[in-house]
């Protein structure tokens, strides 16, 4: 970690300093409406331009760190709002859809999701950004994944199919844009046998 600048409060570890890091990132964007540089959040932290770009080598990966970052009250909201339903291709479905009609609410969520510099998209749908976001909204589910047969490469996969449907939506709506019950009944007809298919047989039923 590097030790000069940081207004004369070195942070502890790297760990620290990446959070610090992103904290003045998400200033920078809050007062810019969503443009960053790596030059304004060194200046806001008394570094020089190359200690940001040890943690983060482009902009773009700070924009789009930063942004995961601030998701973490949406999976809180997710999670509430999926709490009771224990069935994998039941909570898959309500996840999806409550998560394309978050968007336009949440707007750290729109940045990840939409397309854009921010996207955890920019870099592909199996990118490790990506899966990392997309793992942790099914973590958020109260499924037993385990119980349920899909755990390991069969959960990895599931992730890749919920961020695959989720981005085709993101990108294409629908004409007209499909939501509430039209949502989740499409959903529910395209998706939920797929997540039923790749689990356990004796435990599907």
């Amino acid at each position: 970690m590097r030790t000069h600048g940081w207004s004369g409060a070195t942070p502890a570890d790297d760990a620290e300093a990446i959070t610090r890091i992103l904290d003045e990132a998400r200033r920078v964007l809050d007062r810019t409406g969503g443009d960053i540089s790596i030059t304004d959040v060194a200046r806001g932290l008394g570094v020089t331009r190359q200690t940001v770009y040890r943690y983060f080598p482009t902009a773009e990966a700070l924009l789009v760190a930063t942004a995961v970052a601030q998701v973490g009250p949406f999976l809180d909201l997710l999670a509430a709002h999926l709490d009771g339903i224990s069935d994998p291709a039941d909570a898959v479905v309500e996840g999806i859809a409550y998560t394309l009609e978050q968007i336009s609410e949440e707007r750290y969520l729109g940045m990840v999701l939409a397309q854009g510099r921010a996207s955890a998209f920019s870099a592909g749908v199996t990118s490790d950004t990506a899966l990392t976001f997309g793992r942790a909204i099914l973590e958020r589910f109260g499924v037993d994944w385990d119980e349920a047969g899909l755990s390991g490469a069969a959960f990895d996969e599931l992730v890749e199919h919920m961020l695959r449907i989720v981005q085709s939506f993101v990108i294409d709506p629908g004409r007209p844009p499909r939501s509430g019950v039209e949502l989740r009944n499409y959903l529910r007809t395209w998706v939920a046998p797929a997540v039923d298919r790749m689990r356990v047989p004796d435990r599907a039923s």
